[in-house]
């Protein structure tokens, strides 16, 4: 592996609970060891069927928000044709069309470049699968 490409995974346990899991700090601890002061690009992948990466501010009630509207938009009831799971688990498999299973963010001198407010969040609506693995990968 080049000096130019770095990659980790994290390992998330998510619960059993529709969940937006704050990564910021992961992001930018990876960040300290892999980008060195230099400018490039993070990418953040879930490679999950049903879950997905966001970037939104967290704290101030926009995470539950966030779920709120996804549990208007995706019911978790029967109307789904993807069947197997917890009942309206075939929303989750929904999901990711609408909050993608990536973000690719800038680096500047080692820092990721975020607005203010701005967090980078793993959702997971899935509560059958209460383990997730995130790929962080910079690009410098």
């Amino acid at each position: 592996m080049s000096d130019s490409f770095t990659t980790t995974v994290l390992n998330i346990t998510t619960g059993t609970a529709e969940t937006v899991t704050d990564l910021t700090r992961e992001c930018e601890e990876f960040l300290t060891r892999a980008a060195s002061g230099r400018d490039g690009l993070l990418n953040i992948f879930v490679p999950h069927a049903t879950a997905g990466i966001a970037v939104l501010e967290t704290g101030a009630g926009s995470d539950d928000d966030l779920l709120t509207a996804l549990h208007h938009l995706l019911p978790a009831d029967d109307r789904w044709q993807h069947r197997h799971g917890s009942p309206g688990h075939g929303r989750d498999h929904v999901l990711p069309a609408l909050v993608p299973p990536h973000a690719t963010l800038p680096v500047i001198g080692g820092q990721l470049e975020l607005g203010t407010w701005q967090s980078v969040c793993l959702v997971d609506t899935n509560k059958d699968n209460p383990e997730r693995r995130v790929r962080l990968s910079f690009l410098g």
